[in-house]
């Protein structure tokens, strides 16, 4: 048990320089080939940083046995991180808002392009609402061409995030590579540093999982239960550390940009894949998660629609929906 704690403080230092490392690189990347922070922080950042939970339902439901258990991962893992992003993240970049307000110009207000999350928020809650009611049809044909309509959404939201995207003028640091090796800022070294910073991402949540598995077994926890709360809070991980660090620049846009982009990938292509590679039939503990995940990213939404604005009080709501699932598997015995 101690090697596994070790271990998993291990794997959250390089998860944390990989980020520092990829939110760096991604703003140079934007930089040089002059985008906004739309197609910045909901695509290129949010796709990058959804690889270690992408890949886990993807290994788990096209690369293995197909037993139960790897089946009860994959959905597990597919349904738990619309869920984290919607809660626990929200919760933690309200959190850091406030944290950060004394360093930050514009205090405990988020100065976010509304717009831009709006968008992101209408795609995702329509898309996973979607999703989830396929899961209560039978028919084979329904959900094949719900996933198509799934993947195919996701290719418009792309076209027009690309397409309203404004070229951003902030100010950014410098190039941790040119500083580190003093060469000058390329498309070759910010590509190179963007690699590495994916790679240490990867590596860090596989060694995360990895021990936070052990542990919960020793703890006697369920693979679903295990899959659904722990599974997504690890290779979330990046996307959490990725909006922090951007709250404290105060860099809202990239920062809630970072999330609600992964929700909208999320709730699109991992959910395809489950649609077509499983019986896509959600029990009533992924049905509750979805459902609360839901709740949760229509409080800021609506509170946008309302008051024009966004402050960290309904970004700190998501943290009351996670606590209601928590207590909800409490009562169940995490079954």
């Amino acid at each position: 048990m101690l090697n596994n704690i070790l271990i998993l403080l291990l794997s959250l230092g390089i998860i944390l320089t990989g980020c520092e490392l990829f939110t760096n690189g991604i703003e140079w990347l934007g930089k040089k080939l002059r985008l906004g922070d739309g197609v910045v922080g909901s695509i290129f950042s949010a796709v990058g940083t959804c690889l270690p939970e992408t890949l886990i339902p993807v290994i788990a439901l096209l690369f293995s046995n197909r037993h139960k258990d790897s089946v009860e991962i994959g959905i597990g893992a597919i349904v738990g991180a619309p869920f984290m992003l919607s809660t626990l993240a929200f919760f933690i970049t309200g959190l850091s808002v406030i944290i950060f307000s004394g360093r930050r110009q514009t205090g405990k207000k988020l100065n976010t392009d509304l717009n831009i999350l709006e968008r992101d928020i209408s795609f995702f809650v329509i898309a996973y609402t979607g999703a989830i009611s396929v899961s209560f049809f039978s028919i084979g044909f329904i959900k094949n061409i719900a996933a198509i309509l799934l993947i195919g959404a996701y290719v418009y939201y792309v076209y027009k995030t690309v397409n309203n995207d404004k070229a951003s003028n902030e100010e950014i640091d410098d190039l941790i590579f040119s500083r580190t090796f003093r060469i000058k800022e390329s498309l070759v070294i910010i590509l190179l540093q963007i690699a590495v910073a994916l790679f240490s991402i990867i590596v860090g949540a596989e060694m995360f999982v990895g021990n936070i598995e052990a542990i919960s077994r020793t703890l006697g926890v369920s693979t679903l239960a295990l899959s659904i709360i722990i599974t997504p809070i690890a290779t979330e991980l990046p996307e959490k550390f990725n909006s922090v660090i951007w709250i404290s620049k105060n860099k809202d846009t990239l920062s809630l940009g970072n999330i609600s982009g992964a929700m909208v990938f999320q709730s699109c292509i991992p959910v395809a894949i489950g649609i077509l590679t499983t019986n896509w039939k959600l029990d009533i503990i992924t049905l509750v998660s979805s459902l609360l995940a839901l709740s949760s990213t229509l409080v800021t939404y609506i509170w946008i629609k309302v008051k024009n604005s966004l402050t960290p009080l309904p970004l700190l709501t998501g943290g009351a929906f996670y606590a209601l699932f928590i207590g909800i598997l409490i009562l169940r015995g995490f079954k």
